[in-house]
């Protein structure tokens, strides 16, 4: 597979850096030229991913986040992964209002958002080792986008 464009970014998972992570995946794809919405998708997808590692993947001492987009003609592959606890049940947690976390502001929304703003979004967890997330948003016709 040949790619247009890669990059890669880790971080402490603290929730200080989910806009971080947003605003770095965004104005990376920004060479496909997206429109508002398309980049809106994107944004919200990452802050979800991002979020569900912060306060899922590390509930002792937090970890990283791994983050890789690629961009293979006008797709963009968003890949978010941690090396947490995992998720014991991923159909379950894909479920709307599923949470594990009974207390604060949970909605139990998180892949449910990622599904509904994303092409694709495939969730493989192994208990002990973490969850990757890998969600691909394809970027419609650009010459609308630049008045073409």
């Amino acid at each position: 597979m040949i790619y247009r464009n890669e990059m890669k970014l880790k971080v402490k998972a603290l929730s200080e850096n989910e806009s971080f992570c947003r605003a770095c995946v965004a104005s990376f794809c920004s060479s496909l030229i997206p429109s508002i919405e398309e980049l809106s998708d994107i944004k919200t997808a990452v802050s979800e991913a991002v979020t569900n590692c912060v306060v899922h993947a590390y509930p002792v001492e937090k970890g990283f986040i791994d983050i890789s987009v690629k961009i293979i003609g006008s797709s963009v592959y968003i890949t978010i992964a941690d090396n947490g606890v995992g998720i014991e049940n991923v159909e379950k947690a894909k479920e709307p209002f599923y949470t594990t976390i009974k207390t604060g502001e949970r909605s139990g929304m998180g892949f449910s958002v990622m599904e509904s703003f994303m092409d694709s979004v495939v969730v493989k967890s192994e208990l002990g080792k973490g969850v990757t997330v890998t969600m691909i948003k394809k970027i419609g016709s650009n010459a609308c986008a630049i008045g073409g």
